[in-house]
């Protein structure tokens, strides 16, 4: 019912997003930008196990330790034209509307995904709020509607998900496993 409206809310009921869970292991990754929003996606970068650069002239402190503890590559300096070469992957976070829009061009050249801070439809997908327990993943998005709507849903899920049911899905996951030998 994609695109379905009703009367008390003129916001589609699905966005034109395909949800899709991406193996970034080892994958090259760039961020644009050093700041608050940049350290939180650097370290969801890192939890996905991705290769992470940061560009930008100044760093938080996070980004910084990053550095020091040599989890990631920092390159001090302005954004060029160029930085997404051999990318998987681009972020574009930074308070600079024109610098984003112009990563955001050279990923749409390149043909790399980019997330972008601000504003959000220079990219070409939007980070959905998650949750994960064990081997379970789930993504919660409004379609960029209400980002604290969502945040609200996914602490509702946390709760939700406790931790019996990752002990269950490793249960699960065993008996699948005898049955597959047993066939």
């Amino acid at each position: 019912m994609a695109g379905v409206t009703t009367k008390s809310s003129p916001l589609p009921l699905s966005s034109m997003h395909y949800p899709l869970f991406l193996d970034l292991a080892n994958q090259p990754v760039v961020v644009i930008g050093a700041g608050s929003v940049a350290a939180r996606k650097v370290r969801s970068l890192l939890a996905a196990k991705a290769r992470v650069t940061v560009i930008s002239p100044e760093a938080k402190a996070t980004i910084r330790q990053l550095v020091r503890s040599k989890r990631i590559r920092w390159v001090r300096r302005p954004y060029r034209q160029g930085d997404l070469r051999g990318a998987s992957l681009a972020i574009a976070a930074t308070s600079d509307l024109a610098i984003n829009e112009s990563v955001c061009t050279e990923a749409e050249r390149r043909r790399v995904l980019v997330n972008c801070i601000a504003p959000p439809s220079a990219g070409n997908f939007i980070v959905p709020s998650h949750v994960r327990r064990g081997g379970i993943s789930l993504a919660i998005s409004t379609g960029g509607a209400s980002p604290a709507f969502a945040k609200r849903l996914r602490r509702d899920l946390e709760r939700f998900l406790g931790h019996g049911y990752p002990g269950l899905l490793r249960r699960m996951s065993a008996a699948r496993r005898v049955k597959k030998r047993a066939s």
